[in-house]
Formats: structure tokens, C-alpha cells, sequence
């Protein structure tokens, strides 16, 4: 590619395309294929791992949110950054389920109000911008579910031990070696993707909780099909 192809933006994030005819095509597809492919293989072995040293805690978190759910609960999702934006995905699909038949699940995003996050971040100190709104909207058989890459976010361990104060459900998803959310005993399930990647943690983490939400929906399903059935026979 010549100079006069190219925008700044070309030049600055492409050098190599940049370099006289340096550049082999050939070459570069070839490094971006293997490229893809490692990350594949990264994606799939973390994967691996978490399953195989959480599927009972997975399986046993999913029954005791079904459980909650039943009952009436209402899940409050919360994290950092990219946790926060998997807490948002997290409450987006139990309001509107990417499963057939499923139904709208109750859940907030506690990073959804910047006017919360801001004013308790100012005014009480950011560790407590979640905690605050687990005082406000928690009760006793809610659910708490805190997101971190690396188990040792102060908010969301803060938040989570208030949580089970309230008598509430405590999930938590971790990375790295879990931290002291992997540790503490104000979780009542802590699922960990033992990585020090984040971008590969945070793959397992949307892994994890989408099973979880599989299972949910699916047991919820199962519930209601043998109400149904029961109601059935009564009037017979």
C-alpha cells in the first residue's frame, strides 16, 4: 500500500503495510491465522479447566438461582469495566431471554446509574458505589452476583459480603487465583477461570454465566411444565 492510500490511523495501527513492498500478504495472513488460532486454543483450554474444577459448584449455583428465582428473587448483577459490562449482559438476557419459551427474570445492573455510581463514588467513596444499592434493593432471598478478573475488587467483595448480611444469594465469578473472593465465606458459590489473561478470563466468565442461565431456564421450564401437568390431572 503506498503513502497516499493510506490515513493516519492506516499508518499508525498497520505500519507493515506501510513499508515499501517490505510486506509479504502471504506472510501476514499466515501470522494473523496462527494468531486466531492460539487465541482459540486459549479460549477452549481455560474453558476446560473451569469446568472441570467448578462444574458442581456451577450446576449447584444454577439449582439455588432457579431456586430463588421461583420465589420471587431479584438478581443484582454488579463488577468493574469489562465485568460491568458482563454484569449488563447478564440482567439484558434474564429481562429478555435469548432462550425459546423463557421467560423475563427480575434483575438490575447496580453500574447502570452513573448518577448513583458518581454521587456514592464522590460523596462515600468508590469502594461503596455498589454496597449502597445491595442496602437499597436487597432483600432476604435475592440474589447478589459480583463480577472481577481478579477476585480482589473492594466494591464488589464489599457489596457481596452486605449481600449475605441481607440474607441474600451470593455468586461470585473470578479469574487469576480467585483472590479474596475465592476465599471469603460471604460467597455462597465462587466460580474461578485460573487464568492471568484477562480477555480469556472474561470469555470464561460470559461461558460461566451463560450456563448458568441455560440451567435457570431450563429447570424454571421443567417447574412450570410439571405445575401444568399437576393442574391437569387435579381437574380430571
Amino acid at each position: 500500500m503506498s503513502e497516499a492510500q493510506g490515513s493516519e490511523y492506516d499508518k499508525l495501527f498497520y505500519p507493515f503495510l506501510f513499508e515499501g513492498g517490505k510486506a509479504d500478504v502471504a506472510e501476514v495472513l499466515a501470522e494473523v491465522r496462527h494468531s486466531t488460532l492460539e487465541k482459540c486454543h486459549e479460549v477452549v483450554a481455560l474453558r476446560r479447566a473451569t469446568l472441570a474444577g467448578f462444574e458442581e459448584q456451577i450446576i449447584a449455583a444454577g439449582e439455588a438461582m432457579t431456586h430463588a428465582f421461583a420465589n420471587g428473587a431479584l438478581l443484582l448483577a454488579f463488577g468493574n469495566g469489562g465485568s460491568a459490562t458482563d454484569a449488563q449482559d447478564i440482567v439484558a438476557e434474564l429481562l429478555d431471554p435469548p432462550f425459546p419459551g423463557g421467560r423475563p427474570l427480575p434483575a438490575i445492573s447496580l453500574t447502570n446509574d452513573i448518577a448513583v455510581v458518581t454521587a456514592v463514588g464522590n460523596d462515600v467513596g468508590y469502594e461503596n458505589v455498589f454496597l449502597r444499592q445491595v442496602i437499597a434493593f436487597g432483600h432476604p432471598g435475592d440474589i447478589a452476583l459480583g463480577v472481577s478478573t481478579s477476585g480482589n475488587s473492594a466494591n464488589v467483595l464489599l457489596a457481596l459480603e452486605q449481600a449475605k448480611k441481607q440474607q441474600m444469594l451470593t455468586i461470585g465469578l473470578t479469574g487469576y487465583e480467585g483472590g479474596k473472593m475465592l476465599r471469603s465465606k460471604a460467597l455462597d458459590y465462587c466460580i474461578n477461570s485460573p487464568s492471568d489473561h484477562i480477555p480469556r478470563i472474561q470469555e470464561a466468565q460470559a461461558t460461566v454465566y451463560h450456563a448458568l442461565l441455560e440451567i435457570i431456564h431450563v429447570l424454571l421450564s421443567e417447574q412450570q411444565q410439571k405445575e401444568q401437568a399437576n393442574g391437569h390431572e387435579i381437574h380430571r
